[in-house]
C-alpha cells in the first residue's frame, strides 16, 4: 500500500469507532442500552471504516471533500436498495410483535435472505466497478467491502421483506435507515476532520471565499 493508502486505512478505523461510539450513544437514549456489545461492535466499526476508507484511496484517484461525501451516500443508497430488493423479492412470513418477543436475532431471515442478499452484492459489485473503476485489484476491494458492509451491517436490512409490518410500525424501519444514516455521516465526517488536508478541504474553502 501507498502511504495515502495507510493513512486513509489508519484514519477509517478511527473514524469507523467514532462512529459506532456515537451510533451506540444515539440508541441507548432512544431505543435500548446496547453498551453490553462495545467491543464487537468497535471492531465491526473500525473494520468498516478502514474497508471504505481503503477502497476510496485505491478508486478515487483525486480525493476531495465533495468525492468523499458523495461516495459514502453511495454506500448510504446501497443499503436502501438492498432494502427496496427485499420488499421487492420477499413474501412476509413472520410479524414486528414476533421479532421483538423474540429477543434473539432473526438468523433464520437472514438465512432465507442470504441468496438474495449474495446476488445483490455481485450485481452491487459490479455496478460500482463500472463507476470507479475496472481492473482486477480494484474490483476485488470493492467485492471485500460491500461484503463486509452487508455482513456487519446489511444482515438486518435485507430481512425486510420478510418481515410484515403494519403501517402503525413503520417507524421502526425508519429508525434502521436512520441508525445507518447517523453511522455513515458521523463516519464521514470523522474521516474528514482527520484527513482535512489530503481531501483538500482547506483548497475548497479558498475557493468558495
Amino acid at each position: 500500500m501507498s502511504q495515502r493508502t495507510l493513512r486513509y486505512v489508519a484514519s477509517g478505523a478511527l473514524a469507523g469507532t467514532v462512529a459506532v461510539l456515537v451510533f451506540m450513544t444515539v440508541h441507548a437514549i432512544f431505543i435500548s442500552n446496547i453498551w453490553f456489545s462495545t467491543v464487537a461492535m468497535i471492531a465491526a466499526g473500525a473494520v468498516s471504516g478502514a474497508c471504505v476508507a481503503w477502497t476510496y484511496a485505491l478508486l478515487v484517484p483525486h480525493p476531495s471533500v465533495r468525492s468523499w461525501v458523495r461516495y459514502n451516500l453511495v454506500y448510504m443508497g446501497i443499503f436502501v436498495a438492498l432494502g427496496v430488493c427485499s420488499v421487492l423479492v420477499f413474501d412476509p412470513v413472520t410479524t414486528i410483535a414476533a421479532l421483538i418477543q423474540a429477543k434473539t436475532p432473526p438468523t433464520d431471515l437472514f438465512a432465507r435472505a442470504m441468496p438474495m442478499t449474495l446476488v445483490f452484492l455481485v450485481a452491487i459489485t459490479i455496478a460500482l466497478s463500472m463507476i470507479y473503476g475496472r481492473q482486477w485489484h480494484q474490483v476485488a476491494a470493492i467485492l471485500v467491502t460491500c461484503s463486509v458492509l452487508l455482513a456487519l451491517l446489511g444482515l438486518n436490512v435485507s430481512a425486510i421483506g420478510l418481515v410484515d409490518v403494519p403501517r402503525g410500525s413503520l417507524h421502526l424501519i425508519a429508525e434502521l435507515f436512520g441508525l445507518i444514516l447517523v453511522l455513515d455521516a458521523v463516519y464521514a465526517a470523522a474521516f474528514t476532520g482527520l484527513q482535512w488536508r489530503t481531501l483538500g478541504a482547506h483548497r475548497d474553502l479558498a475557493y468558495a471565499a
